[in-house]
């Protein structure tokens, strides 16, 4: 069978049908081993060098690992930020805290529990088990009867609610909880009743404008969701995709907003927000085209031992990478093989420089920058369905 027949197949399959055959994988290796993280997953039992990989192999294919990305300085790095961040955990400190959140953050807190899942736990199973019940106790307590999910101290709170579906999602395609089910379902349907006529969405939860950057959020919660079995409405997607396109630019980069407007620096190409403009096209099911092919080559610049056009941003360092490192995953091949070891290198080096070796800083706060972190390095474990299985080939 073909690449594109392959596709097809695999999209055309029943709802959460290819998100349970991952998830199952990962409930029989957390029960089996309840208090121990999952050894990272591996492409084949001998797997090539990056620098001998031939056309044809395993990392040719979109999506595939080759087996060798997280080497034992990798994994020393990802256990001390994981025991930092469960440290970290707050447990209803001070007057606005709520049980299990960082910083009172939806959108933190989630991106903590995706790494907990990242490295092989779920809600009370695994080593970081509590930990992940603990986000996930927060998110439902940060869930409101509009479908928002939104805490107290957040901004913007479409940010969050993003991050949160997709949470939800990835928790409910491997627990079946139906409680999570209720929630996550009125948070897709606040997501597709919000959505502008442009066909994107924007800070506030009213269909008024749109970026890049939220959109990009909602995109990855709805995929998440409909990975998990519950109905996305085709024409919300479709819409979403017209917009992402209208906002690339003709050097492949994508603008904050259509038309070129809006802030986060103005409407040319920027490395952040054009990796999320490349993941929201693979998210929301296109893996071919001009618009993929001209996307990859802008964000695929910017490794950080070859950054080009003057990228020195900080600000959205692990934004960028969080979004880039999974468009170069479902891109697979060479796009992969070279730009994992050289992110996973630079993450390595900031996490030496900060203060106890053992979490990363910059961007929103510790706890932001330390989860980011670690899902861009657990990236070649796969043990979020959201990030597997995707694409032609998969």
């Amino acid at each position: 069978m073909d690449d594109k027949s392959q596709m097809k197949r695999q999209m055309s399959s029943s709802p959460g049908q290819r998100f349970r055959r991952s998830a199952a994988l990962i409930l029989a290796a957390a029960l089996a081993v309840p208090n121990i993280a999952l050894l990272p997953a591996r492409a084949a039992d001998n797997p090539p060098a990056a620098n001998t990989i031939r056309h044809g192999t395993l990392a040719d294919r979109p999506n595939q690992v080759i087996g060798n990305e997280l080497n034992a300085e990798a994994q020393a790095a990802m256990e001390k930020g994981l025991a930092w961040l469960a440290h970290r955990q707050v447990m209803g400190n001070g007057p606005n805290a709520r049980f299990g959140g960082y910083a009172n953050n939806t959108a933190i807190t989630a991106l903590a529990g995706l790494a907990f899942m990242e490295a092989g736990n779920l809600p009370g199973r695994g080593k970081y088990g509590r930990e992940v019940q603990r986000c996930l106790d927060f998110t439902l307590n940060t869930c409101q009867e509009s479908g928002l999910i939104s805490a107290d101290a957040s901004q913007g709170p479409m940010y969050g609610h993003g991050f949160a579906t997709l949470f939800l999602g990835e928790i409910y395609g491997m627990t079946q909880d139906e409680a999570v089910k209720e929630k996550l379902t009125r948070a897709v349907r606040l997501i597709e009743k919000v959505q502008n006529p442009e066909g994107g969405w924007r800070y506030q939860p009213v269909p008024y404008d749109a970026d890049i950057s939220v959109t990009i959020c909602q995109v990855m919660g709805l995929r998440a969701a409909r990975d998990a079995g519950i109905k996305v409405d085709k024409g919300v997607i479709d819409r979403a995709i017209a917009y992402v396109k209208r906002c690339q630019n003709p050097d492949g980069g994508f603008s904050y907003m259509e038309g070129g407007g809006g802030g986060f620096g103005g409407g040319g190409s920027q490395f952040p927000r054009s990796a999320a403009g490349v993941a929201a096209l693979y998210y929301a099911g296109v893996f071919e085209g001009n618009e993929i092919e001209n996307g990859l080559r802008y964000v695929r610049q910017f490794t950080p031992e070859g950054r080009r056009g003057g990228f020195t941003n900080e600000q959205h360092y692990y934004y960028g990478y969080y979004y880039a490192t999974q468009v170069m995953f479902l891109a697979g091949g060479d796009h992969w093989a070279n730009f994992f070891p050289a992110i996973r290198d630079d993450l390595l080096a900031r996490q030496k420089i900060t203060a106890g070796a053992d979490h990363w800083e910059g961007d929103v706060n510790e706890d932001y920058a330390t989860a980011m972190a670690l899902i861009i390095m657990g990236m070649p474990n796969r043990y979020l369905p959201v990030f597997a299985g995707k694409g032609p080939g998969s």
